[in-house]
């Protein structure tokens, strides 16, 4: 069999609960000539392994704060684990926070141009899916106008049209569905389906068991941290429905 296009083993990391950078001489002196008192650590994610298959469309479930953006942001590379690894065999489109990357003071234009760039575009291939990327967020007459004057719905469609145009095998989705109006969501449903039919990789943190039924078959339950249920979409939504007593 061939090895999984993402990957993870007994991963996990750990954040600090309260940081207090400026000590005053008193508080130096009491903690023993400088060190600080020990920071409160607690782990959103720990001792998670599992195995995704290329062309698989996994939906990851949990109520809030039981670190289901906290996983994909370890995937995409944007957090280091403390334990454990995450490795992916392929290169990643996230759709997280889809108008984080933007720079306020450049023009819709230029955005494109940056974020494409930083996800590994050249500008050629750029330059070949511009219309196709301008087309599709539907902001056309504000192309050249600076992005602080977006609203921030056509800053997520901006976004969400740049990253769907990467071409990369795995696509990380963290909520970005719930875009723009139910004409636009519809379009982006569609988009969503032909990326699947192409052999993409999906995973999708959502809320919404009508995205999830729509697009996965597999899902992943976390509780409290913890991996609870791998295994069926169905299986895990009633685990995560036994848990919230919905």
């Amino acid at each position: 069999m061939s090895k999984p296009i993402i990957e993870a083993r007994d991963l996990g990391i750990r954040f600090v609960r309260s940081r207090k950078r400026n000590l005053k001489l008193r508080d130096m002196i009491i903690h023993r000539g400088g060190r600080q008192p020990s920071a409160d650590y607690f782990w959103p994610l720990r001792n998670v392994s599992f195995g995704i298959g290329q062309g698989e469309a996994v939906g990851v479930i949990g109520s809030n704060g039981t670190g289901k953006s906290t996983l994909l942001r370890l995937i995409s590379g944007a957090l280091v684990p403390d334990e454990g690894s995450v490795h992916c065999r392929g290169k990643v489109a996230p759709l997280l926070q889809l108008s984080a990357g933007f720079s306020g003071d450049l023009t819709g234009r230029e955005n494109i141009y940056m974020v494409a760039g930083m996800h590994g575009m050249t500008r050629k291939q750029i330059r070949d899916k511009f219309d196709e990327i301008v087309a599709f967020s539907e902001i056309e007459k504000f192309i050249d106008t600076p992005v602080t004057h977006y609203s921030s719905g056509m800053k997520v469609r901006l976004g969400f049209s740049v990253v769907t145009q990467l071409g990369h095998p795995i696509l990380l989705v963290d909520e970005a569905l719930a875009v723009g109006d139910k004409r636009f969501r519809n379009k982006c449903y569609q988009k969503m389906e032909s990326m699947l039919a192409e052999g993409r990789t999906l995973f999708l943190v959502s809320h919404n068991e009508g995205d999830l039924k729509r697009f996965c078959t597999r899902g992943l339950f976390l509780d409290a941290g913890k991996l609870e249920v791998d295994g069926t979409l169905d299986e895990a939504l009633d685990a995560y429905n036994v848990v919230t007593g919905a």
